[in-house]
């Protein structure tokens, strides 16, 4: 599925993946969201309610562009550099299609179904 990102006023077109996480993550659209910075890799923040997680396995490392969500605390991620490891954790929902620079000084986000 694509959907736009416009992260601080910019539009940035990105791809959901087919999982079922992503899918639900998809059912929250459309999201403004404000980020924080997290361990100067990647911009976190709150998502209205959790995610199902059910039957899915994607255990990657995530890389730069990756939105992810985090299920111990129910926060979506966007990497701007590269993680460390894969994690049990740690769910890849998409991809920013363009470059990921970005979100490195992303304050605010919002996310919708391109049209």
């Amino acid at each position: 599925m694509k959907i736009r990102l416009t992260i601080d006023g910019q539009p940035v077109d990105a791809t959901l993946n087919d999982s079922a996480t992503a899918r639900d993550f998809a059912a929250l659209l459309p999201l403004t969201l404000d980020l924080e910075d997290f361990h100067q890799t990647e911009r976190i923040a709150d998502l209205p309610r959790r995610l199902d997680t059910s039957g899915a396995s994607d255990n990657s490392a995530p890389k730069a562009g990756d939105l992810t969500y985090y299920a111990p605390w129910g926060n979506l991620a966007l990497f701007y550099r590269d993680g460390d490891s894969p994690s049990d954790d740690l769910f890849i929902l998409g991809h920013v299609d363009g470059d990921a620079d970005r979100l490195a000084t992303a304050e605010h986000i919002t996310i919708e179904a391109a049209s």
